[in-house]
């Protein structure tokens, strides 16, 4: 199968996969118990009031009209109206997405800056003391709730740091960038770091940890293969027969899991935003959710939902560059 083929059909695999988030999404509002118009008026709201609203909020067409209108309605990225306010759904996401977007990279970036030297140096230095340490590191990030992490860090950290900022985001990259940029100021740039300093720390210790034990483990693997027996037969020094050869190979597989688990942190914000009030699309489902405004509701589970798909298909299609036999097959 050439790459052209492999990327259609991973691309229509995503579709079908969407299609099915979309389909499930919007008969499960159809299960849940309760009127969708009750909490949109108040109790003493007489028939002909809620009546009127069902028929403005189209609930009163039959259930495939409801649906087919909705899938129409998401082709051109219509996710609706809010039940809460009445603004529109895709630009209360689209106001949401780039904090959570933020977050999620910045905790990868944590992740990988800590969790790949962490296992080199696991590695080497295996059934050793620094070995100890980054497994028992590894043990505790993987078997640590984010939420009680998060409240943890809020306390011992951002009550007695100044800089650090624990309830929200005071400024997004985009603008603190922009006014390093053109006014020269670092201010707004210090600002956005303080405020997802914890965020990052929380959301990426998990994959910290996991990526961790992948590099240790793969680095073992590699170190007693045949190819780096030569290296060291040739004479070529220690370091760089691991740093150039080694890690370069044990990356391939790292790399896959860093793009399926980016897709994972966005999906898995929810609890992290929550705790420290960041504003983005896990802390919108939240209140989504509180209010049982669904059309909010469908419109993040289908963005995270199809982020995610994305992130897969793009992580399928760096794979079957960097392996072309793996396509073949």
């Amino acid at each position: 199968m050439g790459f052209g083929k492999f990327l259609l059909k991973r691309g229509l695999q995503g579709v079908f996969v969407i299609w099915g988030v979309v389909t499930v999404v919007f008969f499960l509002r159809f299960l849940t118990p309760g009127d969708p118009t009750a909490t949109l008026l108040p109790p003493d709201a007489g028939p002909e009031v809620r009546q009127r609203l069902r028929e403005n909020l189209g609930l009163d067409q039959p259930l495939h009209v409801q649906y087919f209108d909705y899938i129409q309605d998401l082709v051109v990225l219509d996710f609706g109206t809010s039940m809460s306010n009445g603004q529109p759904v895709s630009a209360r996401i689209l106001t949401r997405l780039p904090a959570t977007i933020e977050l999620a990279v910045a905790a990868t970036v944590v992740a990988v800056v800590i969790a790949i030297p962490l296992g080199v140096v696991s590695a080497r230095r295996r059934h050793e003391p620094a070995d100890y340490a980054a497994t028992t590191f590894s043990l505790v990030g993987i078997s640590t709730p984010n939420f009680w992490l998060g409240i943890m860090l809020i306390i011992l950290v951002g009550v007695n740091v100044s800089f650090i900022e624990t309830n929200g985001r005071p400024v997004g990259l985009g603008a603190a960038l922009a006014a390093l940029a053109f006014e020269r100021s670092v201010s707004e740039l210090g600002n956005w770091l303080g405020a997802i300093f914890l965020p990052a720390i929380t959301l990426g210790t998990y994959f910290t940890a996991l990526i961790t034990r992948l590099t240790r483990s793969g680095m073992l693997e590699e170190i007693n293969k045949t190819y780096v027996k030569a290296c060291r037969a040739k004479g070529i020094p220690e370091t760089l027969t691991l740093y150039k050869h080694v890690l370069r190979n044990t990356l391939i597989p790292i790399v896959t899991v860093l793009g399926l688990q980016l897709g994972t942190l966005i999906g898995g914000a929810v609890i992290t935003e929550s705790v420290f009030a960041w504003p983005g699309l896990g802390r919108f489902l939240i209140i989504s959710i509180n209010n049982r405004d669904w059309t909010s509701i469908q419109g993040t589970i289908i963005v995270i939902g199809a982020g995610f798909v994305i992130i897969n298909i793009a992580v399928d299609a760096l794979y079957a560059y960097l392996d072309p036999k793996g396509v073949a097959e």
